[in-house]
């Protein structure tokens, strides 16, 4: 049932395991709309923890353990979670809590006396199966709570459409924290085959994954198109080149670039690759479509007992090929946001066109039109949500605690996309006399935010741009200036034709001028894909092996340099061509 590195549960283990973590739970009060936080790296724990919490009837609550200890306190306070799983390793890490503590690892015991049978968990369609938080706009996360008919219903439509006879197994990339980890979870359960754990380094690594893959037959791929495109860029730098072992490719939370679709085919002939839409509010996805040729990269339709309205302003339906605001109805709509019942009302309006009692239509604030084959085609937002990496990201919550620094008078975040196909979040302060450097307001905001709702630039402004009506004018601000907020006693310039290399990639690929060899590149707006792409060029370009976590345990040009030239040591010089392909000279080195 499942497989995780060397180890192993068959469908009987898993059962008898989960039921037996499920009956110790109702004994600890998990039932119906009972929230249980579950805070555990990937392993076996997690799918026994997250189908335990299921049996006993209760709702799960995902936890990353990488989230800072402020947002994990806040979600466990906010649901109310009486108990919450984890493992002995993550304890020092956990925020103090109410909450009662079971460790699936050393209290396993605990609950291997308890009866394997399976339990009744009283649940109903209408139960909550989890709660699972996303950014918001007033400056707190807030919980989406999802019922089990719109659950079994999403899986349902998985296992028939998207998986069919094509499809054997997924990867599990993603945290249970975002729902893309449904159908990579509990579709290949539903239908009796197998939950693929991929180690940690192929779900950090594109090249491990795809080499992950390529051993796998008839597999598929969940993903954003960002972390697809890395992975092509390591076939394109010779690293390990796609097989006809992955036979279907879904990819959403990003816009899906017609260049992405034309290079996926050129790579894999025979891939099929489905476009999914949809938000945390519709259970996962709300319309899907597979894409034929980069001439037809659409939404889709919508999903099965599920409705998409566009409607004007005045919520009446707009024409073919006029745009109008996204509207969600049917079965997968989530019940509302826990503890927010007028944000609720705000976003989940009456639904005119239903035809049974106190049905809903959620709006989505996205833009779209239809196309004349009846398609949808996404057109931006009409509001300043943004999607970094595939992560939803309101700019809302990020200038709420950013201005909660002392040296922050003002602030405004923006999505800035001043490359193609590279949006990032860029931070414009207005300090209040000093002003802080870009590690100071880094330090601040990732006590309290999860990595990719940090900034990568940050802009020292003496006031905002204002529009004549007092709001801010996004379209004034200035493109970042790379040595923005940078002291300029903090600047070293690479000492040796090694670290002159380095610099220029770094600069190649995050985008900046004047890279130092101190510079830290996380600090510097890097993060986990950036990463994976400068490993990539940095192994073709050296010809050494560089596993991904020398760059975050040296993440400078200066540490760099010296793991590199201990690795050339044993390694053959660096070639002609790969150098020429990175615009750089054999003789520098």
């Amino acid at each position: 049932a499942v497989v995780f590195e060397d180890q192993q549960l068959t469908y009987r283990e898993l059962n008898r395991r989960a039921n037996q973590l499920a009956r110790h739970l109702q004994e600890l009060g998990v039932g119906p709309e009972v929230p249980v936080g579950i805070c555990v790296v990937r392993s076996l724990e997690m799918v026994v923890g997250l189908l335990g919490v299921l049996k006993a009837g209760g709702a799960y609550l995902p936890l990353d353990p990488a989230y800072p200890k402020e947002r994990l306190a806040f979600k466990l306070a906010d649901a109310r979670a009486p108990v919450l799983l984890t493992q002995q390793r993550l304890l020092g890490h956990l925020p103090a809590s109410a909450a009662k503590v079971v460790c699936l690892d050393v209290d396993r015991q605990i609950a291997a006396k308890e009866s394997g049978e399976n339990p009744i968990s009283g649940a109903t369609a209408e139960n909550l199966a989890y709660v699972i938080y996303t950014s918001g706009s007033t400056g707190t996360p807030k919980g989406v709570m999802i019922e089990h008919r719109s659950l079994v219903n999403y899986l349902r439509w998985a296992n028939d459409v998207l998986m069919g006879d094509t499809v054997d197994g997924l990867p599990w990339v993603t945290s249970p924290t975002f729902d893309a980890s449904l159908k990579q979870l509990f579709a290949p359960l539903l239908r009796g085959r197998e939950v693929w754990v991929p180690a940690g380094n192929a779900v950090a690594e594109p090249v491990a994954l795809l080499q992950a893959l390529n051993a796998r037959s008839k597999a598929g791929l969940n993903c954003v198109p960002s972390l697809w495109e890395a992975i092509l860029d390591a076939n394109h730098a010779g690293r390990v080149t796609p097989t006809e072992s992955l036979v279907a490719l879904f990819v959403g939370g990003e816009r899906l670039s017609r260049e992405l679709v034309d290079r996926s085919f050129r790579t894999l002939p025979g891939l099929r690759i489905w476009n999914l839409y949809g938000p945390a509010e519709a259970t996962a996805n709300a319309a899907a479509g597979e894409v034929v040729s980069q001439d037809e990269v659409s939404l889709g339709r919508p999903l099965a007992n599920t409705q998409i309205y566009l409607l004007d302003r005045n919520q009446n339906p707009v024409p073919i090929g006029v745009p109008g605001e996204l509207h969600i109805g049917g079965v997968g709509l989530a019940r509302g946001y826990l503890n927010g019942p007028e944000l609720t009302a705000e976003r989940f309006v009456p639904d005119p066109f239903g035809g049974e009692p106190g049905s809903r239509l959620y709006k989505t604030g996205d833009l779209a039109r239809y196309l004349p084959d009846g398609n949808i085609e996404f057109l931006g937002r009409i509001d300043h949500q943004v999607k970094i990496r595939g992560f939803r990201v309101e700019p809302g919550e990020v200038e709420a605690v950013l201005g909660q620094h002392p040296d922050v008078r003002e602030t405004v975040v923006a999505a800035r996309e001043d490359q193609p196909g590279e949006k990032r979040l860029v931070a414009y302060v207005v300090p209040t006399q000093g002003v802080p450097t870009p590690t100071e307001l880094r330090r601040h905001l990732k006590a309290k935010l999860p990595e990719y709702m940090v900034p990568s630039a940050f802009v020292a402004l003496d006031t905002l741009p204002l529009m004549p009506n007092g709001k801010v004018d996004r379209r004034a601000l200035p493109a970042p200036d790379p040595s923005s907020l940078r002291a300029e006693d903090a600047y070293v310039r690479p000492r040796t034709p090694l670290e002159e290399v380095l610099a220029e990639i770094w600069e190649e690929v995050l985008g900046l001028e004047r890279i130092g060899v101190h510079d830290d590149f996380f600090e510097l707006g890097g993060h986990s894909l950036l990463a994976t792409q400068l490993v990539s060029r940095l192994r073709h370009v050296f010809g050494v092996e560089l596993p991904l976590r020398y760059l975050f345990e040296t993440p400078t040009v200066a540490g760099l340099a010296k793991r590199i030239e201990t690795a050339r040591r044993s390694n053959p010089a660096p070639s002609a061509a790969a150098l020429s392909s990175h615009g750089l000279d054999e003789g520098r080195l």
